[in-house]
């Protein structure tokens, strides 16, 4: 009964890995009580949105990376539901990404981060969501 029951929990957990990579965004909690997650943009290109708190505010890191260097895009950080900070990012670099970083006001409660940033040449989105 003892190897069924293992067998059925490897067999389980082995359907359930592939269908967690096929989701639009993996949030996940990274060290120092922050939260991170990522996902995919339109085309190629992904998304990774991480925050944190930190002397009383939010620390928030967004990065688009597409593996293509000048690409435009125009970004916008959400505070719970109200623009906290917009503006455009260029490609760059080896890894042909983007990073934006800023320090947000700490409110009370829960806080509720929406990154999103549009590519101006194609219109490709990439839109992620995170609760700290």
């Amino acid at each position: 009964m003892k190897t069924r029951t293992a067998l059925a929990a490897v067999a389980l957990t082995g359907l359930a890995l592939p269908l967690a990579a096929t989701a639009p965004a993996l949030a996940s909690h990274s060290g120092g009580g922050g939260v991170s997650a990522h996902g995919g943009c339109g085309g190629a290109a992904v998304w990774h949105l991480k925050a944190k708190h930190s002397n009383a505010r939010i620390e928030v890191e967004a990065e688009v990376d597409s593996n293509h260097v000048g690409q435009v895009w125009d970004w916008t950080i959400r505070h719970d539901g109200r623009t906290a900070a917009k503006g455009a990012g260029t490609t760059a670099g080896a890894s042909g990404s983007f990073t934006v970083q800023r320090r947000l006001a700490n409110r009370a409660g829960a806080d509720h981060l929406t990154f999103r940033a549009v590519r101006r040449a194609t219109g490709d989105v990439c839109r992620g969501t995170i609760s700290l």
